[in-house]
């Protein structure tokens, strides 16, 4: 497998991606407030709590720079695969995946706080999800409409570079794509006659 085809591995896309999200978390000590219920053990309420923290925000200061980090992490699959469908799913999938053990986990063991704020919960992933995806969208279709308008240009100059090497024998007539020095088909000295 090179290089290429292990970076384009989805495995590998989302593992880069959530090492990155949790770093960004990290280094600027981000944290979503919970009220948990009462009775939680320590360590769940942490699982729950950093889980929060990719996704929730409290006001708009939390909500851009949750948004920022997951734009940046977006960026990854958007390069790499080149392609908006592949993109989008390729994000939704990462973006699901601390979404979906936040609810369960909270909903298991704290679940006074999910029935309480469940509502105001789900709305701020939805509009988090809505934005990821006309993001990755947006920006996969621009990339393809670039990469494709360089493919563009590339072959109008490969076409102008093989029209000036194109060759026809003066004797024969027979038109050659390269410079041969015979022809093939009468056996004309090309390079001698054209020099002459």
């Amino acid at each position: 497998m090179n290089l290429g085809k292990y970076f384009k591995s989805k495995l590998v896309l989302f593992i880069i991606q959530i090492i990155l999200l949790s770093i960004f978390i990290y280094i600027f000590n981000y944290r979503f407030k919970i009220d948990f219920d009462k009775g939680i053990t320590f360590e769940r309420e942490r699982i729950i709590q950093y889980l929060a923290s990719y996704i929730m925000f409290e006001g708009l200061t939390d909500f851009l720079f949750i948004l920022l980090i997951w734009i940046l992490i977006s960026l990854i699959p958007i390069f790499i695969l080149k392609n908006a469908k592949k993109t989008y799913l390729m994000n939704l999938t990462t973006f699901f995946f601390p979404n979906f053990f936040f609810y369960v986990f909270l909903f298991r063991y704290s679940p006074q706080y999910f029935n309480n704020f469940f509502t105001q919960l789900f709305l701020k992933t939805f509009i988090l999800c809505l934005i990821l995806i006309f993001f990755s969208i947006g920006l996969s279709l621009i990339l393809k409409s670039f990469i494709h308008f360089e493919t563009e240009v590339r072959e109008a100059e490969l076409e102008l570079i093989t029209s000036k090497i194109k060759m026809k024998c003066p004797k024969c007539g027979t038109e050659f794509n390269s410079s041969p020095k015979y022809c093939y088909k009468c056996n004309t000295n090309l390079i001698k006659d054209t020099e002459d």
